[in-house]
């Protein structure tokens, strides 16, 4: 393990050591070490996917925003992953591969605890399920419904916005923004009634939180850029055929009128295999999601629930919150808390019984508890329309993805 002794970030607590390297696949790392270590060890899965060259900012900002699993005790270790771009086994092998790091350098751990964040929640459930190394896993503000289906609502945003606002082929960021502002005026609180009833139609139709628009409609553009042509080889695995538009000042037309588009089977096919969820995964598994989530929507959890096909080793939880990249560290705490008892024990807790317990842990941290222990999603057909003849929980299966495997060349390339 070639890491060296680095500044830790300074949300830590001054008495941690910190390390930082790159592995053999060119991924950035960094670990940090409390004093007091409890023995056992935090893998982080970051989210995204972000688009550009990996850097060691990347695990270094990570640490720092979930600073709190280390003031609980825990070592942490986290990747920036090798590369840039859409890939879900990618990104579990290159986490899979820190873990190693860390076991090589301070020994194995007394428990190994998988966190996955956003899009990282999706790596952190793909990697439970394809290795063997972790106990546990805490998945916070999840994209859990897997790269073929859960990326849905962001192609109808695509394929509405464009019906609104003429395609558009933007090459950077600033460009997609003016050509929004232009179509919905969504900067300013003036605007032109053209303007409004565009605006009104898309945030109607889609769904999507009007501040978040731009950022839907960023990764609508360019992340999907990246997963058709850049992974996919040119070929495209979403689809809009067969879906039916509402919420809009004229749903006749604009059913009537919106560009179609079908998937390639292969190209679905492999985007299936690279990051959809099959169920498989034994160990506990705890999830924290914000009601109010407005990047990954909250039904995310029902994908993931059908997924695991009724198993008994999740439990998930909900905050009444209105936030994606980061929620209350005392509820971090308690999850935690909760999840490595549950580990040790074998005594599955409850979201009541989590939500009971947050404060305490907010008597150290100080941020909130905002948990709803009665709430439970809709299904995610309930806020994404669906796609007729596509995959459909619970129909993927191991075995599916294991015929796919023998069949040879499937997948995203790492």
């Amino acid at each position: 393990m070639d890491a060296t002794t680095s500044p830790c970030p300074a949300e830590l607590p001054a008495t941690t050591t910190c390390y930082e390297g790159q592995d053999a696949n060119g991924a950035f790392y960094t670990i940090a070490v409390p004093q007091a270590w409890n023995r056992s060890l935090v893998v982080h899965a970051h989210g995204g996917p972000d688009l550009g060259a990996p850097t060691p900012e990347r695990s270094r900002d990570d640490l720092a925003r979930w600073n709190v699993m280390v003031r609980e005790g825990y070592a942490w270790i986290g990747s920036s992953y090798r590369r840039g771009g859409y890939g879900t086994r990618m990104a579990a092998e290159d986490t899979e591969n820190v873990r190693k790091l860390f076991t090589q350098r301070f020994g194995r751990p007394r428990k190994t605890i998988l966190h996955g964040q956003s899009w990282g929640g999706n790596v952190a459930a793909k990697a439970v399920e394809i290795y063997r190394g972790y106990d546990a896993a805490l998945l916070t503000s999840g994209v859990l419904a897997g790269g073929s289906r859960g990326y849905d609502y962001r192609v109808d945003l695509k394929a509405v916005y464009e019906y609104y606002c003429g395609k558009h082929d933007p090459q950077t960021s600033a460009e997609l923004r003016k050509k929004l502002q232009e179509c919905t005026g969504y900067q300013t609180p003036v605007r032109t009634e053209v303007q409004q009833r565009n605006l009104d139609d898309i945030l109607g139709v889609t769904k999507v939180p009007e501040s978040a628009l731009a950022s839907h409609l960023n990764f609508a553009t360019f992340t999907f850029r990246d997963i058709v042509h850049t992974r996919l080889g040119d070929r495209n695995p979403f689809s809009n055929k067969g879906v039916r538009y509402s919420g809009s000042h004229d749903d006749l037309k604009l059913n009537a009128t919106i560009a179609r588009f079908d998937a390639d089977p292969k190209a679905r096919r492999d985007l299936s295999y690279d990051s959809d969820i099959t169920g498989t995964a034994r160990i506990p598994i705890l999830t924290v999601h914000a009601i109010g989530d407005p990047t990954a929507f909250v039904e995310h959890e029902a994908a993931y629930r059908a997924s695991m096909r009724g198993r008994d080793n999740l439990v998930q939880t909900f905050t009444t919150e209105a936030e994606h990249s980061a929620l209350s560290d005392a509820e971090y705490a308690s999850a935690i808390r909760a999840l490595a008892q549950w580990e040790r024990t074998g005594r599955k807790p409850t979201p009541r019984g989590i939500a009971a317990a947050c404060p305490a842990a907010d008597a150290k941290y100080g941020t909130g508890c905002f948990f709803d222990p009665a709430y439970s999603p809709g299904s995610y057909a309930s806020r994404v329309n669906p796609r007729p003849g596509g995959l459909h929980w619970p129909a993927l299966t191991a075995a599916q993805q294991r015929k796919w495997e023998r069949q040879g060349d499937v997948g995203i390339a790492p």
